[in-house]
């Protein structure tokens, strides 16, 4: 159980070189991996799921202990990514569906990949799960409730049907998962190692299932998606950090919630697209370029960060398991 441990902090540490080679290889052969999309919702609630498993009642801690800074993360996530998907989506006059795609990415919650990247840049590992658990819980109202007022200008939105995906594919699987660890956390504990390999493979496929029944509109969309992905989420750390330090947070904390801003649950932003917005299949492949993106840009911002710390002598971060 040790080695499968190992195996899947090592697979989460490099989950970016996996997505873009599950890409790569759906690109080249769009057959292997196009019936992948029908099950997207399955493949997310069982991330999800996963996520809630690994929460415990301590981890509440955190939201009661510094109400503060897990305040200052959940209103940046829920402030700083939609406004600036919207405001990019406006300046660049982006077709209608990746407009609507970038706009799901900036109204999702945090991403649970963020509590390892924090965990990589010494960052507060505790702090970063207390923002990811409460971004989540809140999702179901919040992120319906954003997508309807900011994206009603390209495409019609229903509020309800919004809703009821989050609750589907968020709430419910996150729920179920942290009653579960509580009244069988001896028996899920013995499991947790192979928890990181189910989520890095889960989001793998989603995103090799897009790219499976999108080749042609990579190729013609690839590039611009990509740009406005590296823009919004280069925003989304920068003002996330400029926030934290505005508010005289210490440096732990600062990289916890630049990070935690950055990264989204674009996972979750492709399975709203696939789900809701059928009439626009682009509106998928923010999603997916961001899954794989956040992930190399906040490898590359936690090395900076982890190096700083060492040179400042800073204390060890607590690992993900402690948080």
């Amino acid at each position: 159980m040790k080695t499968i441990a190992n195996l899947g902090n090592l697979l989460t540490r490099f989950v970016a070189v996996i997505i873009i080679l599950f890409s790569l290889w759906a690109f080249a052969t769009p057959s292997v991996f196009a019936w992948t999309t029908r099950y997207t919702s399955i493949f997310l609630g069982v991330i999800m799921f996963g996520m809630g498993l690994t929460i415990k009642p301590a981890d509440f801690r955190v939201v009661f202990t510094h109400p503060k800074e897990v305040l200052i993360g959940a209103v940046c996530q829920y402030t700083i990514m939609p406004l600036s998907a919207w405001l990019l989506a406006t300046v660049l006059q982006l077709p209608t569906d990746i407009a609507l795609g970038v706009i799901l990415v900036g109204c999702c919650p945090g991403g649970t990949a963020s509590n390892v990247i924090t965990y990589i840049a010494r960052g507060d590992v505790p702090l970063s799960v207390g923002m990811t658990i409460v971004s989540t819980l809140i999702a179901p109202l919040v992120t319906p409730a954003l997508v309807y007022l900011i994206a009603g200008a390209w495409v019609q939105v229903s509020f309800i049907a919004m809703l009821k995906s989050v609750v589907e594919v968020v709430l419910l699987p996150v729920v179920c998962g942290i009653g579960v660890n509580a009244f069988a956390s001896q028996a899920i504990r013995k499991i947790t190692p192979i928890l990181p390999l189910i989520s890095v493979f889960a989001i793998a496929l989603i995103v090799a299932g897009i790219t499976a029944n999108n080749t042609q509109k990579i190729i013609e969309s690839g590039v611009l998606v990509l740009a406005v992905v590296i823009l919004h989420n280069a925003i989304g750390m920068a003002c996330g950090y400029g926030v934290a330090r505005l508010f005289k947070l210490n440096y732990a904390k600062t990289t916890a919630v630049a990070i935690e801003v950055g990264m989204q649950n674009s996972g979750l932003a492709v399975t709203l697209a696939a789900a809701n917005f059928a009439a626009n299949p682009l509106a998928t492949l923010p999603g997916a370029i961001f899954s794989v993106w956040h992930n190399i840009a906040g490898s590359l911002f936690a090395s900076v960060r982890s190096k700083r710390a060492l040179d400042e002598g800073a204390a060890p971060a607590p690992s993900p398991d402690a948080a």
